[in-house]
């Protein structure tokens, strides 16, 4: 569904695979595996016995369902099918999945004046960071104009009945910029409502802490140093984090670069090009990640003004926002509670 995104770093993340829990040491139980394109990590604290046994299976379930769904890979997912639908005014039955990561795409495209927007998709397989594959050059004005046409969420009517209405038939969709923080929810509330308090979510770098460590320590998530260069160890600012998810976007991994000058992943789709104002990194906490997730992809777009007046406006949502000045240094732009929440 989505390539990883590197730009979290889960701080002292020591075990990648299942491992079996050394209760007596503190030590986490741990879950891992592959999801919609990148990876997935689940760290728990718990007793021992009262973690259920299927938990693992329910786990993968979850998942797969969730993908089954998003997945614009997967021919017979439900959004692949709708995006064959060539058919105006003809309503579409989705599942509750699909329709409740539609109803937070439809508030998002509202709150962020269109800078967040789930059709994008034409543009960012025009400019090569899609499925037909990488490009290195720019595509020309008029294909982009023509990409245009079909993007706009507004083209989408959600019926009441739980069903898609395509205004437009060569709308189409894709959900990957908060499918994977819409899947931490799915995960948190699973854990939840097996009874376990604290634990870590991780998909594809967006996260959802849940309670504390032992001995009240909180979770702690480091930031990525935002430079094409630096190691995906190297942190560039640590969060505590508490009953809150966090996620970052980021232009310094998914670029190319023709006649010296850089063209990023991050599309307006306003303009149909890729952004250029100066921001390399946003990170969003919320209280739920699919939030966070869009957010993070829409503050790119909109920039450090426009994105902390929206953050500022907004309950229990925080920013950091990395914009590039001259010489390679970074400025920070803090909402008004992020920089209580962050330390070097």
């Amino acid at each position: 569904m989505n390539l990883l995104k590197p730009h979290l770093l889960l701080l002292l993340w020591l075990v990648s695979t299942w491992a079996a829990p050394a209760w007596a040491h503190g030590d986490p139980l741990v879950f891992s595996g592959k999801t919609m394109g990148t990876t997935y990590h689940i760290k728990l604290f718990q007793g021992p016995g009262s973690v259920p046994r299927n938990l693992e299976s329910k786990i993968r379930g979850c998942l797969d369902e969730i993908n089954r769904s998003m997945s614009t890979f997967l021919p017979e997912s439900e959004i692949s099918r709708f995006n064959a639908l060539k058919e105006t005014d003809t309503p579409f039955p989705v599942s509750g999945d699909f329709y409740k990561v539609l109803e937070t795409a439809a508030y998002l495209h509202r709150i962020t004046g269109g800078a967040w927007d789930g059709t994008v998709k034409p543009l960012v397989d025009l400019w090569g960071f899609g499925a037909p594959g990488a490009r290195y050059r720019p595509p020309a004005p008029e294909k982009i104009r023509e990409a245009l046409k079909t993007v706009g969420f507004d083209h989408i009517r959600l019926s009441g009945n739980k069903a898609l209405v395509k205004k437009n038939p060569g709308v189409t969709l894709d959900m990957a910029s908060i499918a994977k923080g819409y899947g931490v929810d799915r995960l948190a509330a699973l854990l939840e409502d097996a009874g376990i308090r604290n634990f870590l979510v991780e998909i594809g770098g967006e996260v959802y802490a849940s309670g504390q460590k032992p001995g009240g320590n909180p979770w702690q998530i480091g930031i990525n140093a935002p430079s094409p260069d630096a190691p995906l160890n190297r942190v560039y600012k640590v969060v505590p984090l508490k009953d809150m998810a966090f996620a970052t976007s980021g232009d310094y991994r998914n670029f190319f670069e023709h006649q010296g000058v850089r063209y990023s992943h991050v599309i307006d789709p306003q303009t149909g090009y890729p952004v250029r104002n100066g921001v390399v990194s946003v990170s969003v906490s919320a209280k739920t990640c699919i939030l966070a997730d869009g957010l993070a992809t829409a503050l790119m777009i909109m920039g450090p003004e426009k994105g902390l007046d929206l953050v500022d406006r907004l309950e229990s949502v925080e920013c950091l926002i990395l914009v590039n000045q001259k010489h390679s240094s970074l400025k920070e732009f803090f909402s008004k509670g992020f920089h209580a929440a962050a330390s070097d």
